[in-house]
């Protein structure tokens, strides 16, 4: 029953990772350009078209979930050596990505789009851009990393499995 919870816990935590990867992918190459391709009036375009809905209404709680399932796939896989590095290499990366975040982009994300010409200049806005999307690069390369190794900590767990249930040495010549 632990090695089938521990399983799925690993899975779900691969899930969440490549959905966060192919978001932070289409928001670095689809949404990031046009918000930031004219500033500061991209800025506040797209305020207006993130009225209902944002990268942060999206994305903070789909990181939590990821550190919570990171967590217990760590815990269930703990006793799989050939597994546990994976996995917890992707649970520090979506940490070091998620601190990132928190500590670096929320408070620019806060001068860009709260903010924004009313209270900064023009200049101090494209330089906070600047710094944004330096930070942001650091957070793909932690969402790519954490990925890769989680992929690898689910064949690891599965081949572990596998060979437990004696299935390895079985294919035919």
């Amino acid at each position: 029953m632990a090695k089938k919870v521990g399983y799925y816990t690993v899975l779900s935590h691969l899930w969440i990772q490549w959905i966060i990867l192919g978001s932070i992918l289409l928001n670095t190459f689809m949404v990031y350009p046009n918000i930031f391709h004219n500033v500061p009036f991209s800025l506040e375009q797209s305020m207006d078209w993130m009225a209902v809905a944002s990268p942060h209404t999206y994305f903070p709680p789909l990181g939590f979930v990821s550190i919570l399932t990171g967590v217990l796939a760590g815990i269930f896989v703990w006793k799989v050596k050939s597994a546990r590095k994976w996995v917890l290499l992707s649970l520090l990366a979506i940490i070091l990505e998620g601190a990132a975040s928190i500590l670096f982009e929320w408070p620019r994300n806060e001068i860009m789009f709260i903010e924004g010409a009313d209270l900064h200049s023009i200049e101090f806005l494209k330089q906070t851009v600047k710094e944004f999307k330096i930070v942001h690069w650091f957070r793909v390369i932690c969402n790519i990393l954490g990925s890769l190794f989680i992929f690898i900590g689910f064949i690891k767990l599965d081949r572990f499995l596998t060979a437990d249930k004696g299935y390895q040495g079985e294919v035919s010549n």
